[in-house]
């Protein structure tokens, strides 16, 4: 009984931490997607240089784009012209963070964290992007066709088209398409965080601690296969933190977790080839240990708890926004479970 009120406990602190956060940078996500053209990414990355994978990472890292929408947005760069690396840059900058993801990040981690999050995506994206030009394929690569992995919103792959500013449109991209989308992943994702925080043994934590590569070792292994959106990865790394692993373990996972998962590595394979594969991997995992390392020696002298901002005394913005997010995620959860069962009724 004492587990189930700590487990409680700790769900209702992440979500009353994050939730308003969450919900400002969905609205925010869907206010830039209204705004910038969709047209804008495609025409500016076609350039087998390095100011073309520049152009590509600093596109993705704000970019509104829904997890799964990044592959079909970044196969139609590619058979428009774009070249490896500036296509291998988006894909790993665009996962990894994200308007909502980033203030999120800032209401759980403070500004210190997030920054060092924005930038060490970009400079992972930025290396891994050049090194895809410098080492290019040996064969013509395959391109991966648009159509065949669209997700279940069409504004994930949309054709370019002239976009008419429109309000209501914003909050439909924001809470319907974008959060859809996330929706389940958020949900696992606050749940695990909370069984993480309750159920390591404290002993655990302690040798995870002690033996720091241990822990970045078990983050990159579950992380790499693993499919969680940048939002919802953050609940599981402050589950990690608080339950005594170094935040530069839970940054591993946070830089890892996104921007890879078992679908893109397949994809990256099949659009982009072998090589490149191996670059996109070789240069996500050496990047988030690195820097995760960085991390630990840069807040070292932090308590590793005192960097989840967590108020003990939840304000009723932050309630409210927690109870409103639930409620989109339960919904757009219930509703995946059910859709099957319901499709075959309705036929």
């Amino acid at each position: 009984m004492e587990l189930m009120e700590m487990f409680f406990l700790s769900l209702y602190n992440l979500s009353n931490a994050m939730a308003p956060y969450i919900l400002f940078g969905l609205v925010f996500a869907g206010l830039l997607h209204e705004i910038v053209p969709d047209s804008i990414v495609k025409d500016h990355l076609g350039k087998n240089s390095f100011y073309s994978v520049i152009k590509a990472t600093l596109f993705g890292i704000p970019l509104p784009v829904c997890s799964c929408g990044v592959v079909p947005l970044a196969a139609g760069m590619k058979k428009s012209g774009a070249s490896n690396g500036a296509t291998l840059s988006f894909l790993i900058s665009t996962p990894i963070t994200g308007v909502d993801s980033i203030l999120a990040t800032y209401g759980m981690f403070g500004w210190v964290f997030t920054l060092y999050r924005v930038l060490t995506s970009l400079f992972i994206s930025i290396v891994a992007g050049v090194l895809s030009n410098i080492y290019p394929e040996k064969r013509e690569e395959e391109v991966f066709q648009e159509s065949s992995t669209c997700c279940s919103g069409d504004s994930c792959c949309s054709a370019t088209q002239k976009k008419i500013f429109s309000v209501k449109k914003v909050f439909i991209y924001a809470f319907e398409t974008l959060l859809k989308d996330i929706a389940s992943p958020l949900l696992f994702g606050l749940v695990l965080g909370a069984l993480i925080a309750t159920l390591i043994p404290q002993n655990l934590s302690d040798i995870l601690l002690e033996y720091s590569w241990l822990s970045y070792v078990i983050a990159i292994i579950v992380a790499v296969p693993m499919y969680v959106c940048a939002t919802a990865s953050l609940p599981i790394a402050a589950g990690l933190i608080l339950a005594g692993v170094s935040p530069g373990a839970a940054f591993v996972f946070l830089s890892a977790g996104p921007a890879t998962n078992t679908v893109t590595i397949g994809v990256v394979k099949k659009m982009l080839g072998t090589r490149t594969l191996y670059i996109y991997l070789g240069s996500i995992i050496l990047g988030s240990i690195l820097f995760g390392l960085g991390l630990d020696y840069i807040l070292a002298d932090v308590s590793a708890k005192n960097l989840v901002h967590m108020e003990e005394e939840a304000s009723l913005l932050s309630i409210a926004s927690s109870a409103l997010l639930w409620g989109f995620v339960l919904y757009y959860s219930a509703k995946g479970v059910l859709n099957p069962y319901l499709t075959k009724e309705s036929v």
